[in-house]
């Protein structure tokens, strides 16, 4: 038996050892909030009465009761903070095109490791999200984090922009706010 998730924490951390700027770990420390923050609350308003993706542990992971949450929680402590920590350190600050190839690198990353969740059923879909769904989300949150690192109240903004144009999509019921 083996845990995805426990893997996944190994690789994060051997990316942040050997690509992350940790050391200046304060000045990406607001975005790191963010990105966590925005996670908190998808967990809390929709995972448990109106999910898009939960995960489904496996192996020792079910063995030892592990549920969604603590899985997301193990992801927020530690692939966000190594993800902003390589992504913000190493952005391109030139050229738009190849700020946009790095935008798009990062959004095949993510979408590498979901193909893996997916092939392996550490994560299900539910309530019309899919695969094209999470791939256009990652490509608006690395927009969104690249922002909120320079211009946080601009990031705010296009946040809520963002939210309100998938609660419309997905036509998330009022009851799941409960």
């Amino acid at each position: 038996m083996f845990s995805l998730n426990a893997i996944y924490a190994l690789v994060w951390l051997f990316a942040l050892y050997k690509w992350g700027d940790y050391k200046n770990w304060r000045k990406y420390y607001p975005t790191i909030l963010f990105y966590i923050l925005g996670n908190f609350i998808y967990l809390y308003l929709l995972s448990e009465t109106y999910p898009m993706w939960r995960y489904n542990p496996q192996g020792i992971n079910e063995d030892i009761g592990l549920t969604n949450a603590h899985i997301s929680f193990s992801i927020m402590i530690i692939q966000y903070p190594a993800t902003i920590l390589i992504y913000l350190s190493r952005f391109p600050e030139r050229k738009w095109k190849n700020q946009l190839l790095f935008v798009i690198g990062w959004v095949l990353l993510y979408a590498l490791q979901e193909f893996i969740d997916i092939k392996f059923n550490f994560m299900d879909y539910y309530n019309g999200w899919n695969f094209y769904w999470s791939i256009l989300f990652n490509f608006v949150m690395f927009i969104i984090l690249r922002i909120h690192h320079t211009r946080p109240l601009l990031a705010w903004l296009l946040s809520f922009l963002f939210i309100i144009f998938l609660w419309n999509v997905f036509d998330v019921p009022k009851e799941a706010f409960k």
